[in-house]
């Protein structure tokens, strides 16, 4: 009898299996098979037959109760010699979308879809080590429920939007490795405290860094190889929780010697600036700093001696105006 009962209980698991795959909302269905159309029909995409169920097809998830697809993430970890165009228009009738992802797609190009504005469910946009172009779009900022915004390694140029500090529920903006000019909005300083982590490096941005960003505590800072100037102290604060701040290679100018450094500092990068005064001694405290670097400054005086600031290397320190003792020779 037991035998029995678990035939009959294996047996009811495969219907339901078959039942749950077999589920697929016929709209989102031909949305999908539109996509793949538009990007040449890639074999990325070859789990992608209309005779199948479209919540089993590789790249895609749906909701285990309405079955209406809720992730698309396309990626590529080869390049696909037919698999090109630009973002298919037809992404923006997946009304229930909370993921979206192209990644390591070389031969997405155009720009960023508008007809994004109307995935009003989006949690997620990841468009990362493409080619597309142009400008950040104003109409990121109509995506109200957008917590994650990765638009990094692509061929983007332009403003950085100010809109985009409308973005109510955002955590993490990352628009490094483009080709963006201008400065960084002054409106940054308004976002949902204690405030989101922004990496902006490696573009062309300009100018002074806001004072407004004094008001927010982003847990990390990467504003590194650009061409901003002056001022960078409002990013420190001793009550501030800040883990990791990289403003190298800019044309940044203050006096680190003012500078109150938040007791949570992991990582701190400042090399190959016009930052000029002397190494604070309150550093000594910063108990799990790990990585550092202040070459290429302006900076005099002695090295504070203890905490972790001995254990670095002397290409930490070197070309500066005048610094001195361990790991550096000792003062005179």
């Amino acid at each position: 009898m037991g035998t029995i009962l678990g035939l009959c209980f294996l047996l009811l698991l495969s219907f339901s299996h078959v039942a749950f795959s077999g589920r697929c909302n016929p709209e989102d269905k031909k949305v999908l098979l539109q996509i793949k159309k538009d990007l040449n029909n890639p074999y990325l995409l070859a789990s992608w037959n209309p005779e199948t169920a479209c919540c089993d097809w590789y790249c895609v998830e749906c909701d285990p109760k309405t079955h209406r697809i809720t992730s698309l993430i396309i990626s590529s970890s080869v390049p696909e010699t037919n698999f090109s165009g630009q973002i298919p228009p037809s992404v923006g009738d997946l009304p229930y979308l909370q993921v979206l992802e192209f990644h390591k797609l070389p031969k997405l190009t155009g720009p960023i879809q508008p007809a994004i504005a109307k995935l009003t469910n989006l949690r997620w946009l990841i468009l990362t080590w493409t080619n597309i172009s142009g400008p950040i779009p104003d109409f990121l900022s109509e995506l109200p429920n957008l917590q994650w915004l990765h638009l990094s390694f692509n061929n983007l140029t332009g403003p950085i939007p100010s809109s985009l500090s409308k973005l109510p529920n955002l955590i993490d903006l990352r628009l490094d490795r483009n080709r963006l000019t201008g400065p960084i909005p002054d409106s940054f300083g308004s976002f949902k405290k204690p405030g989101i982590d922004l990496t902006l490096s490696h573009n062309q941005l300009s100018g002074p860094i806001p004072t407004s960003l004094g008001l927010i505590d982003p847990n990390r800072i990467d504003f590194s190889r650009n061409m901003l100037e002056g001022d960078a102290s409002m990013l420190f604060g001793v009550n501030k929780t800040t883990e990791m701040i990289d403003l190298s290679r800019n044309l940044l100018t203050f006096d680190m010697s003012k500078v109150e450094l938040p007791t949570s500092l992991i990582s701190l990068d400042l090399n190959h600036n016009q930052i000029y005064g002397s190494i604070p001694q309150e550093l000594i405290k910063v108990d799990f700093l790990q990585a550092f670097n202040v070459s290429y400054n302006r900076l005099c005086g002695e090295i504070p001696q203890g905490g972790r600031l001995q254990r670095f290397q002397v290409d930490t320190y070197f070309h500066n105006r005048c610094l001195c003792g361990s790991p550096l020779p000792s003062c005179k």
